[in-house]
């Protein structure tokens, strides 16, 4: 009787995984459309398939679900980025650098939610702390990459340097006014390059 009761429980929790996973899927595809202030839940559930009422079941507000999506956006990076690693695609700065704008830039909604976070910063405590692990995931990767590198200096610094670096670029030039977008691109990697030679440099002066 254990058992199967132990049997159902894992089947329960299996399943409200995947209906999480399927509202998560949709809520991305809602956010890539529409600037996330003006996303509903009712928006979400439509998108889903389901009651705006089930939603709540599975996530308890926006905040949460918006959230949880941000959390998938940095495994997907942090898989990627990995993948790139292991098989050596990525074996200095510069092309962490270029692989990081390529993957924001392709998949912009993760890019809008990163900033969204930055610059608003109200939540609960339960979001914050997701959000907060979620960051420090991200930024382990950085001290991978530091490390694969062989970069000496302090990588408790470099990685939120380059992490700093690399947004403010995207910020700054993602959507510049006038220029198409494969010249933007290849003006954000150019600095990109610019700003891998110079923490470079820094590590082997420290080294």
């Amino acid at each position: 009787m254990a058992i199967s009761a132990t049997t159902f429980a894992q089947q329960r929790k299996q399943e409200r995984r995947e209906r999480q996973n399927i509202i998560l899927s949709a809520a991305e595809r809602v956010y890539s459309r529409k600037p996330f202030e003006t996303v509903s839940m009712r928006d979400i559930a439509k998108e889903a398939g389901i009651a705006v009422s089930s939603l709540y079941r599975y996530f308890p507000d926006q905040q949460g679900l918006f959230v949880e999506a941000f959390v998938e956006g940095t495994r997907r990076i942090i898989v990627r980025m990995d993948a790139r690693i292991s098989n050596g695609e990525i074996t200095d700065l510069k092309a962490f650098g270029l692989e990081f704008i390529s993957f924001l830039t392709e998949n912009d909604h993760y890019f809008r939610m990163m900033t969204h976070f930055m610059l608003d910063g109200c939540l609960g405590a339960k979001p914050l702390e997701k959000l907060n692990e979620a960051a420090r995931s991200v930024l382990d990767l950085f001290e991978r990459v530091l490390d694969r590198c062989g970069l000496d200096a302090d990588r408790r610094l470099l990685a939120p340097t380059y992490f700093a670096a690399l947004n403010g670029i995207l910020i700054s030039f993602r959507n510049y006014p006038g220029r198409d977008s494969a010249e933007v691109r290849r003006h954000m990697e150019h600095i990109a390059a610019i700003m891998a030679e110079a923490l470079e440099g820094y590590s082997r002066r420290g080294a």
